[in-house]
């Protein structure tokens, strides 16, 4: 079982609560809101800690400031959703609408959001200046995919984070080796105010999201049976044959793993 937090970790919440409320006050501010430091102890903190526990500290006990979940309602999405709202169905949910979703992808995106309960679901929607400069053909993914995923993914959510002070994600280790190393906490690398990038299921194996699925009776994303373990834009999401890398069908054919909402790169704290 695991073992709940000492005396020492209670007291490093509170200071790292402090910081977080303090960023938040002044949002002019330009000091980080969180820094390298709190998420090594972020991680030393919730080390055996199980992902209910992780949860119930950043949302309960405020240790994240204010918090929303990033959310691309794909074939593993019910699970971190799930589980964020048995703890509190109002945590703000940002979803990506890029216009180049499948269709199955948004009614699952509808059907989720009913049967969870939540409350406070947010669709981020390119610039329709920025698409009619950039993508007027609306054809950018299939001859510069990165560009087409800065102006439909990376930028709109980069605008919506700007009132948060961390965000949830559903990254898991096995899902790919640029995964394979990500800490429970990390700073956003794609932020230069400190934010905190939080994944709860990092260390979630595939059997153990199988076995959520059933003991929860969570509805399956409808793709996932026709042979889609990752689902992203309809353009850029293929077929993966049995044991393949789940993500190998994003962006196949093309030097590419992630959208640019996350980096590759980014160093992990442990």
């Amino acid at each position: 079982m695991n073992k709940p937090p000492d005396r020492t970790e209670r007291f490093d919440r509170t200071e790292i609560y402090e910081r977080a409320a303090d960023r938040a006050v002044d949002r002019l501010d330009t000091a980080p809101r969180f820094t390298d430091h709190d998420a090594v102890r972020l991680n030393r903190m919730f080390r055996g800690s199980s992902t209910r526990e992780l949860l119930e500290g950043v949302i309960e006990g405020d240790l994240a400031g204010d918090l929303a979940v990033v959310s691309s309602f794909g074939a593993e999405s019910a699970v971190l959703l799930h589980l964020v709202a048995q703890v509190r169905p109002s945590v703000p949910v940002l979803f990506l609408e890029t216009g180049k979703h499948f269709p199955e992808t948004l009614a699952y995106r509808d059907e989720l959001a009913a049967r969870l309960g939540l409350t406070d679901l947010r669709n981020l929607a390119p610039e329709d200046s920025e698409l009619a400069a950039k993508d007027e053909s609306g054809l950018r993914w299939s001859y510069d995919p990165d560009g087409c995923c800065e102006i439909r993914k990376v930028k709109p959510l980069a605008r919506a984070l700007e009132g948060f002070d961390a965000s949830l994600t559903g990254r898991k280790a096995f899902q790919s080796d640029t995964r394979a190393n990500l800490p429970r906490f990390e700073i956003d690398g794609s932020d230069t105010q400190g934010r905190l990038k939080i994944n709860p299921l990092i260390d979630w194996h595939a059997g153990d999201i199988d076995a959520y699925f059933e003991a929860h009776d969570l509805p399956r994303h409808p793709l996932v049976a026709k042979g889609f373990p990752s689902i992203g834009c309809a353009p850029c999401t293929h077929k993966v044959a049995p044991g393949e890398d789940p993500r190998s069908g994003r962006w196949k054919g093309w030097d590419k793993t992630e959208c640019g909402i996350h980096k590759p790169g980014e160093e992990p704290f442990l």
